[in-house]
């Protein structure tokens, strides 16, 4: 085991998926999932058995499970590995497991991580030493800002954050390159949680105003911030005087909390009337009139972007009506396209199209018109027949035709299995992490050969399990854990 390994199945999903894990814990093979962690040094075996041991209380074999994988020193699993010994009242020994030893490739990470099971162990000013050499990261300082929120250390959080925040003004003033743009909406952030919001929206607002970052991240939580204390002529000034989209959000959601929802509604419709970029004014308005149970109007509200191949609001709008039940009405919007349109978006809008008939209830019909479209890519054509096929309850049938497809369809297989009760087999056409790893390096081999990229893992940009459509747009010898 190494974190090479280890971060290629976070980064690729490789191993055993998630969802292979969930369900396989769902259906009581918990000690198959220990098994399959131990024996393939399979990440997502390890944490789904972990977090299920622990919440059963068996901390002692929860620690077994996780142990070879924290003694790789790989922070996700030393994350783990400290979280199961404080849960033990094992302070010292969680510290011990988590504390950098400086061979890491990310050391302001591992002191993230070490300050953190410090918070937990109520050693908040060694957490604060821990992180001050790295603060000038800014991640690292977001970091320290929250773990510190409610640990009455907000005085001291504040000269540090506040020092970088005025460095950063002076960067600006300069006219130099600022790098620590996030001190500037933090600072506000620990005045606010301190009690002194008049002083956090004084010195957030002169930063905004003066453009001292560029960072739209500065400008949305000032907005959140004047939203959170009702100071809406000033949020409304500045979406609609200064033009600061980052405020319109948090106006529409006061306004519609103050059962001023027709306010809100007005504004949006009047900006997507007059900008020559409607489209996130567009976003709100479906959003606001969705919350306020308006589908239709929602729709309408879009619908004169549904033929925009880039910036159009179709899938979106598809998606919702699904969630919301309205699986006829949302293949109703597809079948109205041009015939432009849908030949232009022909990677989407038909799986789209399956998904939608599978949802509610038509999955022989969708299997009727994939059989009948000869030019579908095979890649495509398994997967989402076998899916339609276990929609209809056929799961034997789709368990045949994805076991006779070429490509690489282990996962939705192994879901298939799970739920036949089948839990030995599903886990037996998973490849191991070499062999995964391998495959995937040979894809992409091959894909650069072709000139074109996809998506690792066996999804590939197709329907997931399922079945909704992708879319276009070593350890020490005083071991902790042993």
């Amino acid at each position: 085991m190494n974190v090479e390994a280890l971060e290629w199945q976070t980064d690729s999903y490789g191993g055993v998926n998630p969802q292979v894990v969930d369900s396989l814990l769902e259906r009581g093979h918990l000690e198959l999932v220990v098994q399959a962690a131990r024996e393939r040094e399979d990440w997502f075996c390890a944490s789904g058995a972990v977090r299920d041991l622990r919440a059963a209380g068996e901390f002692e074999r929860a620690c077994e499970v996780i142990r070879p994988f924290a003694e790789t020193r790989w922070l996700p699993a030393v994350t783990v590995g400290a979280a199961i010994l404080l849960q033990r009242g094992r302070v010292e020994e969680a510290l011990v497991l988590a504390r950098p030893d400086g061979e890491g490739r990310e050391p302001g990470e591992a002191c993230k991580v070490y300050a953190e099971v410090l918070v937990q162990a109520g050693q908040v000013d060694a957490a604060i030493d821990a992180l001050v050499p790295h603060l000038r990261d800014e991640r690292l300082l977001s970091s320290l800002v929250e773990m510190t929120e409610g640990q009455g250390q907000d005085e001291r959080v504040l000269d540090l954050v506040t020092s970088l925040a005025e460095e950063a003004r002076r960067m600006h003033a300069e006219g130099r390159r600022e790098s620590l743009g996030r001190a500037l909406d933090l600072q506000a952030n620990v005045l606010e949680r301190s009690g002194r919001v008049h002083e956090a929206i004084a010195v957030l607002g002169a930063d905004v105003a003066a453009r001292r970052s560029d960072a739209e991240i500065m400008r949305a939580s000032y907005a959140r911030l004047l939203a959170r204390h009702g100071r809406i002529e000033e949020l409304r000034q500045m979406a609609t005087g200064d033009h600061e989209y980052a405020a319109f959000e948090p106006l529409v959601t006061a306004w519609e909390e103050m059962g001023r929802a027709e306010q809100a509604e007005t504004l949006l419709r009047d900006y997507v009337a007059a900008t020559n970029c409607p489209g996130n004014y567009e976003v709100l308005l479906m959003e606001l009139l969705v919350r306020q149970g308006r589908l239709d109007d929602a729709v309408e509200a879009v619908r004169p972007t549904f033929e925009d191949r880039w910036n159009g609001l179709l899938q979106s709008t598809v998606m919702m009506l699904a969630e919301h039940g309205c699986h006829d009405q949302a293949l109703r919007l597809l079948e109205e396209r041009s015939a432009e349109f849908l030949e232009e978006s022909a990677h989407w809008v038909p799986s789209s199209r399956w998904w939608l008939m599978g949802e509610s209830g038509r999955c022989r019909d969708a299997i009727a018109e994939i059989e009948a479209t000869p030019e579908l890519e095979p890649e495509e054509r398994g997967p989402t027949l076998a899916w339609l096929l276990a929609q209809d309850g056929r799961l034997d049938e789709a368990i045949d035709l994805l076991r006779s497809c070429s490509g690489d369809h282990a996962t939705q297989l192994a879901g298939l299995l799970v739920r036949r009760n089948r839990p030995l087999e599903a886990l037996a056409v998973i490849p191991g992490i070499a062999a995964g790893r391998e495959a995937e390096n040979r894809r992409q081999e091959k894909n650069r050969r072709r000139g074109t990229w996809s998506d690792t893992g066996d999804n590939g940009g197709r329907a997931d399990e399922s079945g909704r459509p992708a879319g276009d747009n070593g350890g020490c010898a005083d071991d902790p854990l042993s």
